[in-house]
C-alpha cells in the first residue's frame, strides 16, 4: 500500500519539484496529515499571546468581523503552498498574496520571523509528541528547508538553517513577548467558535478546556484567557491520542491527500474556491484588476 501510495504521488508532481519538497508533502498530506493539522491550528492562536501582534490584527478587522474565513484562508493559503510547490503558478500566486498583505501589517524583521516559524515548530513539536509516530530526522529537515524558502520569497531576513534554531529563535521570542492582553482576548473570543464547530458536540461545552490541554503552557493559556490545565483534562486528551494512534497504526496510509487544491472547504467555500476567493477582503488579487 505504502509502495503504489508512494508511486501515486510522484506521478503527479512536477518534475521541477525538489525532494524536499516531495518529502514535507507526504508528510503534511499523507503519513502525518491530522497531527500536521492539529499543529496548524495550534500555531494560528500562537500570535494571539503576543500583544503588539494582537493589536496589529484587531486593527485590520479580519479576525474579528470574519474569524471563519480568516482562520480557513489562512490555512489554505499554506495548503496551496505545499500542495502545488512555491514555484509553481498556484504557488507563486500565494506567495504574491502574502507579499501584499505584508504591505498592510506593520511590524519587526523579528515579528515576521516568528509568524512564519509558528507554522514550522509548533506543529513538529505536536506531532514529537503526539503523533503516531514522530516526524523522521529527514521530515523536519524538509520541513525547515520548506519554511526557509518560502521566508526568503517573502524578503523574511535571519532565516534558521535547522529545526533546532528555528526551536530556539521561537523559545527567545515567546519568552520576551508573550503576555496578556485585551486585544488577544478579543481575537480569542471571536475565533472560540471556530474551533467549537470542528468538535463533536458533546465536547463544545469543554471547548476552552480542551484547547488549555493541547496547549499544555500555562504561560500561554494565561496569556490567551484560557483555563490553567488541569490533570484531568490532560490525563483525557493524551488516552484519545493514544486510542488514536493506536487505530491509525493498525491501518494503512491514507491514499487520498488531506487537502485538494479549490475543493470544498466547510461552510466558508462550500462548491470549492479559486484562488481570487481567498485573502482579506481588503486586499486585492491581480486577477480583481483584469490581469
Amino acid at each position: 500500500m505504502h509502495s503504489s501510495r508512494m508511486e501515486s504521488l510522484r506521478a503527479q508532481q512536477s518534475a521541477s519539484l525538489e525532494d524536499w519538497e516531495l518529502t514535507f508533502r507526504r508528510m503534511v498530506m499523507f503519513d502525518l496529515a491530522k497531527d500536521m493539522e492539529l499543529g496548524n491550528f495550534l500555531s494560528y492562536y500562537r500570535n494571539f499571546a503576543i500583544p503588539h501582534l494582537a493589536e496589529t490584527l484587531v486593527g485590520n478587522g479580519e479576525i474579528v468581523e470574519r474569524p471563519m474565513k480568516r482562520s480557513y484562508d489562512t490555512a489554505i493559503v499554506i495548503y496551496e503552498l505545499i500542495a502545488n510547490g512555491l514555484d509553481t503558478p498556484r504557488g507563486q500566486e500565494m506567495i504574491a498574496l502574502l507579499n501584499r498583505v505584508h504591505r498592510y501589517v506593520p511590524g519587526t524583521p523579528e515579528d515576521y520571523r516568528y509568524v512564519l516559524l509558528t507554522l514550522l515548530v509548533v506543529p513538529i513539536r505536536w506531532a514529537r509528541a503526539h503523533g503516531w509516530r514522530p516526524p523522521t530526522h529527514a521530515e523536519e529537515t524538509a520541513a525547515t528547508r520548506f519554511f526557509a524558502e518560502l521566508g526568503q520569497r517573502m524578503h523574511i531576513v535571519q532565516l534558521p538553517e535547522t529545526f533546532d534554531e528555528a526551536a530556539a529563535i521561537l523559545d527567545d521570542y515567546e519568552s520576551a513577548h508573550v503576555r496578556p492582553s485585551p486585544d488577544g482576548l478579543k481575537l480569542m473570543d471571536s475565533t472560540m467558535q471556530v474551533l467549537e464547530d470542528t468538535l463533536p458536540r458533546p465536547v463544545r461545552p469543554f471547548t476552552r478546556t480542551v484547547l488549555s490541554a493541547m496547549f499544555d503552557d500555562d504561560r500561554l493559556t494565561d496569556a490567551l484567557g484560557l483555563p490553567r490545565r488541569r490533570r484531568w483534562s490532560r490525563i483525557l486528551l493524551n488516552r484519545a491520542l493514544a486510542l488514536r494512534n493506536l487505530l491509525v497504526r493498525g491501518k494503512p496510509l491514507a491514499d487520498e491527500p488531506r487537502f485538494s487544491p479549490g475543493r470544498p472547504v466547510s461552510s466558508i467555500y462550500p462548491n470549492g474556491y479559486i484562488l481570487a476567493d481567498v485573502g482579506p477582503v481588503n486586499v486585492m488579487h491581480p486577477s480583481d484588476h483584469g490581469h
